[in-house]
């Protein structure tokens, strides 16, 4: 089978290099991204191996970018993306980018430092401009004979009692954040005791922050006081409350000639921090041209170097020794990816690539495209693979949108679904340009193509069920050929038709649209349909499941488990609940109400009770006395009674059938020696014979060396989990019934309760009623039918695929294949160390 349905085969590797070539050659790898490398360092850390000096110098240099990434998007310039991947630069070069990277970052931080000081003498100039306006405002108060005669009133009622009208007033001004100023008053009135006299006016316009470049909001203040002792106490308040003082002199002629000089001086700071700006500015534009390519560069070149790491040094320490895993089938390209790596290293030396052998399991690589990718993630996230094992993933390409659209089989709501996969998948390059950091928005993106598909199978199931928007589509005319006109069928609730007279034809497709009008037993018949072929749904997917793991058990040529565990697993399940579903196409096909007794519709055996009556060995009886016998066909009884009992033989057969073979086999293999694996599944002896690790030869079942004790309760627990799992995993997809009947009644419920509210209304508040509620209709039903319907349906739908079908035949017990390559690791913005 191709790699979709069953992983690479893959093989363990040696590879040599040459010293000098070793870079060439990993770039090279890491360009086709097909290599995993183990490392043969771990117990020697991080900073003790070869390399560790580059990679540092590596990350000085991701530093230097991001710091320059930062100040580019600070000042909103936009950075030239032209989608080119340059290759990794040679180790010659990384010192030209090194001294690039030294240039612009000092040239930067040294224009911002410069920028820096000339706002903040800016902020000073500025500050000073509004204290000499609004302390002149102050003095020309204070020059006031009244509010002269307040201070000096306010000056003799101070705790001292003294007389100082004759003594000279000094002042202090300066500014202070506005929201300090409350505190700041309180302070000074309590700590000078009422003996300085405040005044402030506020700065209306914001002033910016030249340390961070935040506005902040400041007031002027003049504080009046006498003597040396208060404005020593004065001076060490502002002091403690971070606020500026500057000097302001007394004469109005001096603040007038100062002012004059600030605003000169402004000015002439004005054209400078343009200047530099400007200079600023195109440095910035010149980096941001190519920051973009210098990313990839150094991630790249940190990249090599962190896998150079994981490599072990020949004891002439000229030759870098590695292994690796690969797949088989590309071991002729990584051999060319080699050579080029040769050829543009110069050296002479060509590197050695070797087959090892190994009784490890390799890694499991299953190889995808965009289409793909989204499924096969469904399956990872349950676990990833055990090397060569079936993988789910195509045929859950089919079995999961439809298993979906049958929770929520709706046209109208399969549309909308299907329409927004459609744009995701129209417009994905665009959109895939954008790397979105939303992380809600980035997994709608990665399933896109599942969405498509749900919405595609929910219109086809929609259709089925003929339902959109709680409404039915009368494409072929109804089957129903009735004598009541339609006013009465639509008035009359209690209104009965008879199948066996009213009846005329078959609906082409799907259900008939007048059940659409039977709102007394519509869900009586929806119940019963759906019931039963989310049974029918359920079994045929389980028992694909078993039959799934038969490809895995012949893959493995683990015979023993086909006859132990495959044939009886397929008769529990066809005997009893396979056995089931054929009752319900019986039913369908015998029973009618056209046809006479014992066939009519009012004979036909209830399936449940039938199968209850069978299991439980109880004897069924008849519905009426018009019916002649309990049962579908001649010899039915003595039919279900073998199906049991056969059933029943399988539960021992299963669960001491396989460890008494083992105890067998170990007898008679325990003197013969294990072949080696080598990855490709054969003997190293026998390269034409096909075998498989140790750990799941033939010979013992799966289970290597374990103990019998071991082994009896392993087959125990999966032998009862099976039994019961048959019957409470048949159970669990009624939920498909469940969920499919709840997003039919909500929808209904949408319908009546709102939008038919706006539809009865008339005239021309009737137009702007429906206008209105059909936008709040359609807001609910786009928010709770096809959203938060949408995402329970999923949720159950990977339940259904990851427990009662993998179950059947998936262990999951791999681990995936993460190869050494660029395109990762530039997408995950970091280094293949992570």
């Amino acid at each position: 089978m191709g790699s979709l349905f069953r992983s690479e085969e893959m093989t363990l590797c040696q590879l040599f290099l040459q010293s000098e070539a070793a870079y060439a050659c990993v770039s090279e790898l890491g360009e086709l991204g097909l290599v995993q490398f183990r490392d043969l360092n771990p117990d020697i850390n991080a900073f003790q191996r070869k390399f560790v000096n580059e990679v540092r110098r590596c990350d000085e240099m991701e530093r230097k970018l991001r710091y320059l990434e930062k100040e580019i998007k600070k000042d909103g310039i936009p950075m030239l993306d032209t989608g080119e991947n340059p290759e990794a630069p040679q180790p010659r070069e990384m010192i030209d980018l090194e001294a690039t990277f030294e240039k612009l970052e000092n040239e930067l931080r040294e224009v911002n430092q410069n920028a820096e000081a000339l706002k903040r003498n800016y902020l000073e100039l500025t500050e000073l401009k509004h204290i000499l306006r609004k302390t002149q405002v102050f003095f020309d108060e204070m020059a006031d004979s009244h509010r002269e005669e307040e201070q000096l009133n306010l000056l003799e009622d101070g705790p001292r009692g003294q007389q100082q009208q004759n003594l000279k007033l000094g002042f202090v001004a300066g500014v202070i954040l506005r929201e300090r100023l409350p505190a700041f008053e309180r302070m000074l009135w309590r700590a000078c005791r009422g003996n300085v006299f405040l005044r402030q006016a506020m700065i209306e316009a914001p002033l910016e922050d030249p340390s961070n470049g935040d506005n902040v909001y400041k007031s002027v203040f003049i504080i009046f006081f006498q003597g040396d002792q208060l404005k020593t106490r004065v001076k060490k308040i502002c002091e403690g409350f971070r606020a500026t003082l500057y000097p302001c002199p007394e004469a109005p002629s001096d603040r007038r000639e100062m002012a004059m000089g600030v605003m000169t001086r402004i000015e002439d700071l004005n054209t400078v921090l343009g200047q530099t700006q400007d200079h600023r500015h195109r440095v910035l534009v010149a980096a941001a041209k190519n920051l973009k390519n210098w990313f990839i560069k150094v991630r790249k070149i940190k990249a090599i170097y962190h896998t150079l790491n994981l490599f072990n040094l020949d004891v002439t320490q000229k030759c870098l020794i590695a292994e690796c895993w690969v797949p088989i089938l590309d071991m002729e390209t990584i051999q060319m990816a080699l050579r080029r790596g040769t050829e543009r290293s110069g050296s002479s030396v060509p590197p050695i690539l070797n087959r090892m052998e190994t009784y490890e399991d390799p890694p499991t690589y299953n190889r995808t495209n965009k289409f793909t990718n989204a499924f096969q993630m469904l399956i990872n996230a349950y676990g990833v693979a055990s090397y060569r094992e079936m993988n789910p993933a195509p045929y859950t390409i089919i079995t999961f949108p439809f298993l979906f659209a049958v929770m929520f089989g709706d046209l109208g709501h399969g549309a909308i679904m299907a329409l927004f996969g459609l744009w995701m998948v129209l417009k994905e390059k665009p959109l895939a340009a954008k790397k979105s950091d939303n992380e809600i928005w980035n997994i709608f993106f990665g399933g896109r193509y599942i969405i498509l598909l749900m919405g595609l199978f929910s219109m086809y199931t929609g259709f089925i069920y003929n339902d959109i928007f709680s409404k039915s589509l009368n494409v072929f005319g109804s089957g129903w050929k009735i004598n009541y006109d339609a006013s009465t069928i639509m008035d009359s609730k209690a209104l009965q038709l008879d199948p066996a007279h009213d009846f005329g034809r078959t609906y082409p497709i799907g259900m008939d649209p007048v059940w659409q009008v039977a709102p007394m037993n519509k869900i009586i018949f929806q119940n019963a349909y759906k019931m039963k072929i989310s049974i029918i749904f359920g079994v045929i997917h389980m028992i694909f499941g078993v039959v799934v793991g038969l490809f895995n058990h012949r893959y493995f040529k683990n015979t023993m488990n086909i006859y132990t565990e495959f044939i009886p697993q397929m008769i529990f399940l066809i005997f009893l609940f396979f056995y089931m579903t054929t009752l319900m196409f019986i039913k369908w096909t015998k029973y009618s109400a056209s046809n006479p007794d014992p066939h009519s519709a009012h004979c036909a055996p209830s399936i449940l009770i039938t199968f209850i009556n069978m299991v439980l060995f109880k004897k069924s009886t008849v519905l009426t006395e018009a019916c002649e016998t309990p049962f579908m066909f001649a010899g039915q009884e003595f039919l279900q009674k073998v199906l049991v009992l056969s059933a029943f033989i399988c539960i021992p057969w299963m669960l001491f059938a396989k460890p008494f073979i083992i105890m067998q086999e170990r007898k008679k293999q325990q003197h013969q020696p294990i072949l080696p694996f080598n990855g490709e599944g054969q003997d190293v002896e026998n390269s034409g014979a096909q075998s498989v690790p140790p750990a799941d030869q033939s010979q013992t079942g799966g289970h290597g060396n374990e103990e019998m004790s071991e082994i009896f309760i392993h087959q125990g627990i999966h032998t009862i989990e099976y039994v019961l799992g048959s019957v409470s995993h048949t159970a669990s997809y009624l939920r498909l019934w469940a969920l499919s009947l709840a997003h039919a009644q909500l929808a209904e419920v949408l319908w009546n309760m709102v939008l038919q509210n706006g539809l009865k209304t008339g005239g021309a508040i009737g137009g702007v009623a429906v206008w209105a509620i059909f936008a709040f209709w359609a807001v609910l039903t786009v928010g709770i039918l096809v959203l938060m319907e949408g995402l329970s349906a999923f949720l159950h739908t990977l339940r259904l695929h990851w427990v009662e079908f993998q179950s059947k035949f998936y262990s999951g017990l791999g681990y995936a294949f993460q190869p050494f390559a660029f395109e990762s690791i530039l997408e995950g913005g970091g280094s293949s160390e992570d």
